[in-house]
């Protein structure tokens, strides 16, 4: 190779490489932006009234951990890499949006917000479409249902090809694990308030999914995956998920104990 092969070599990989970063810039930058605009409102909040410091903490947890997913070297690994790859998924699809759900930003919103402004969110937060959104039955099909299109179908193998597909299976693999977690346990207000017992069946229905999908990526890997990639990826899908499933079905439980638990301190008659 002569030298001014190798220059033109290195410029081209100058190049794809910095066209690599703006699908990564364009995920990163929203959370970058949640991260901040959270941190001003907890900032005016407590000028007011107290705010948990433990939530912030967790926001500031959840959204490093959607950045590391979509941004930087994990991202980088996960186009050619199954098993970077899932790692990824369980922290931008369900742990980041379960320690995000539990920081209650809605309510640090409503509680930063004047009056007026306020009224006007709660009026949309009630309207029709966010009680679609929000619905339990609604967000497992987005969030389990998505998954399946992914891994069974050549979405896969498309998106690393795709920017926009990309883009788009990231941001949806987020949001669908955000709305799922929060239309199972009930942290902030919600437009309808579903039994205990209707969250649970969709609970459990959604983890009998996640857990055969896993299991089929084991043993049929998607397009493009070596099968011993697809193995540990597989595994790593059904076991990464258990751990973050069992902290959402401990809150459930918990809420629902606390919910129906007989009330002390009464005098009896």
């Amino acid at each position: 190779m002569n030298i001014n092969t190798h220059i033109h070599h290195q410029h081209g990989t100058e190049l794809d490489h910095m066209a690599g970063m703006v699908p990564q810039l364009i995920l990163a930058l929203p959370f970058a932006l949640a991260f901040g605009m959270y941190i001003y409102a907890a900032v005016r909040s407590i000028r007011k009234k107290s705010w948990p410091i433990y939530r912030t903490v967790l926001w500031s947890i959840g959204t490093l951990l959607a950045v590391m997913a979509v941004a930087g070297p994990l991202a980088d690994l996960a186009h050619t890499d199954f098993v970077t790859h899932m790692i990824s998924h369980l922290l931008l699809g369900m742990l980041a949006p379960l320690l995000m759900v539990l920081s209650a930003p809605m309510t640090l919103l409503l509680k930063s917000l004047n009056t007026p402004l306020a009224r006007r969110l709660t009026r949309l937060l009630r309207s029709w479409p966010s009680r679609i959104l929000t619905h339990p039955m609604i967000t497992s099909l987005l969030n389990i249902g998505g998954l399946w299109i992914l891994y069974t179908t050549n979405v896969y193998s498309l998106m690393h090809e795709n920017t926009l597909l990309y883009l788009v299976v990231h941001f949806h693999i987020f949001a669908a694990g955000y709305l799922f977690t929060m239309s199972i346990i009930y942290i902030e207000p919600m437009p309808h308030r579903l039994s205990f017992l209707y969250r649970s069946i969709i609970l459990v229905i959604s983890l009998a999914g996640h857990g055969m999908l896993s299991k089929l990526i084991y043993a049929h890997p998607p397009t493009g995956v070596p099968l011993d990639q697809a193995r540990v990826g597989g595994m790593l899908m059904y076991y990464g998920g258990d751990a973050v499933d069992i902290v959402i079905i401990f809150i459930l439980c918990l809420h629902w104990f606390r919910a129906t638990r007989p009330r002390t301190g009464l005098i009896m008659s």
